[in-house]
């Protein structure tokens, strides 16, 4: 199964169209487009439960609740996408806290090959706000056939079709979709200071303050409760209520916790050291080798910009999940930044889908070190081992995606005689022998050789 996602006229990005890989890596230079990708992608793929509408009529209630239903048209869920997405692309000012004027000409689609199939069962008990109390089973068939089975267990009180129809609706799209969309956790490049404020990043409390410290005339709370507030964007405001929720968060262990301690310890090599929240939240930096315990403004950057990361690997990170990070290489040396690049391939070989922005060229050149370190030839095997490669970190061309945010000429649109350029997705070459190709590191890294070999060999 593949995921394609198309985008137009979103931020400075005219048009772009990119593939999920297990790894997917956006380049560029500044302010061509990278975190409008990312932060596009992550804004659908958190709330698409929300997003996703089932065409259901009475009849097929009725129906359920005498025997089944079954949903088996693959014309019916590629309309059920095609419709999320549009909605989707109507909230976009929301997802991205601007005016929505700035993203009426905007499109987000997502497009899928196949749906996962396989069979699996679902089931289990609902409350109405009545009262009502409904039972539900689903059977997902390999051919893609879903039947769907409704139980009321109270079946002298009057039974809501519309409860039941949302219900139906949350189970149909779980059925089909949520195999096949991974849970996406994003870290943003504000990480490393969102890790000091943290606990004063309450933005709800914050916003009610302000309100209320604005008004000169009698207050209405249950108005300013329910107020739609958003100021930062959807991926900042989740990425501080992860932080913010470390307490609870940390009282949780992850299948890499559970089975492959390894990798933690890796990170811990990383950051040089491990962290520690106490029970009345505060959170601390315990260096390798130490006994002192420092706070977050007392520690280094990088041990801040990777805090919130760390976390998720250790309590919270489930197979099928997509960890999205925007400039992995925040307050990294280089050293630091093979590392996390290794890091990256662990988790896609551990079933952990990674979607990076990245400017580093260390990051880079290290995937292309593991991809070309992945071939059964015997000089390979002595370098791997000389240099302390381990098989699990080795990944294959075909499971990464690569592309360059850059400006490029654009297909032509309708009424148009010429193409014109404007900011896009290019994707880069991956060869299984050579790695991925992102020419934009090539060229600053040989300008820069060029001009030192002119200071030092120039006057001869």
């Amino acid at each position: 199964m593949s995921l394609t996602v198309k985008l137009k006229n979103i931020g400075i990005l005219k048009q772009a169209e990119f593939s999920l890989g297990d790894l997917t890596i956006i380049c560029g230079e500044n302010n061509t487009g990278k975190t409008y990708t990312a932060h596009a992608l992550y804004g659908f793929l958190k709330d698409w439960r929300s997003l996703i509408r089932v065409p259901i009529s009475d009849e097929q209630i009725q129906q359920s609740l005498e025997g089944a239903i079954e949903i088996e048209s693959k014309q019916e869920i590629d309309q059920m996408l095609a419709e999320a997405c549009k909605i989707y692309s109507d909230q976009l000012g929301q997802i991205f806290a601007a005016p929505e004027d700035e993203f009426q000409d905007s499109e987000f689609r997502l497009l899928t090959d196949k749906i996962e199939a396989g069979d699996k069962e679902f089931g289990g008990r609902a409350k109405g706000p009545q009262g009502q109390s409904v039972t539900f089973s689903s059977k997902r068939k390999a051919s893609g056939e879903l039947s769907i089975n409704l139980g009321i267990e109270d079946p002298e009180k009057e039974f809501d079709i519309n409860i039941a129809k949302k219900i139906i609706n949350v189970i149909i799209a779980d059925a089909i979709f949520s195999d096949s969309l991974p849970r996406p956790f994003i870290f943003s490049s504000e990480r490393t200071g969102v890790t000091i404020f943290r606990r004063e990043l309450d933005f709800a409390r914050n916003r009610l303050l302000e309100e209320m410290g604005r008004s000169d005339q009698k207050i209405d709370l249950r108005e300013l409760l329910f107020k739609g507030y958003q100021r930062y964007p959807l991926s900042i405001e989740d990425d501080v209520e992860f932080t913010r929720q470390l307490q609870d968060v940390a009282k949780s262990k992850s299948f890499i916790a559970k089975e492959h301690p390894e990798t933690l310890e890796d990170f811990a090599d990383i950051i040089g050291g491990d962290y520690a929240v106490t029970q009345d939240d505060q959170l601390y930096y315990k260096p390798k080798g130490t006994r002192l315990r420092l706070p977050m403004g007392q520690s280094s950057s990088s041990v801040r910009s990777l805090l919130a990361i760390g976390f998720y690997l250790r309590c919270a990170v489930e197979k099928g999940d997509l960890l999205m990070v925007d400039e992995p290489e925040l307050n990294l040396h280089p050293k630091n930044q093979r590392r996390i690049a290794k890091l990256f391939a662990r988790l896609v070989n551990l079933g952990v889908k990674v979607f990076i922005t990245t400017h580093s060229d260390y990051i880079v050149k290290e995937l292309n070190t593991l991809i070309m370190l992945n071939h059964d030839k015997p000089h390979l095997k002595r370098v791997s081992e000389e240099n302390n490669y381990r098989d699990s970190e080795l990944i294959n061309a075909d499971q990464v995606k690569a592309y360059v945010a850059e400006k490029a000429l654009m297909p032509l649109e309708k009424g148009q005689k010429r193409r014109r350029p404007g900011h896009t997705l290019v994707p880069a070459d991956i060869d299984p022998e050579f790695g991925i190709e992102v020419d934009s590191f090539d060229e600053a890294i040989n300008d820069m050789n060029r001009i030192q070999r002119d200071i030092v060999w120039g006057a001869k």
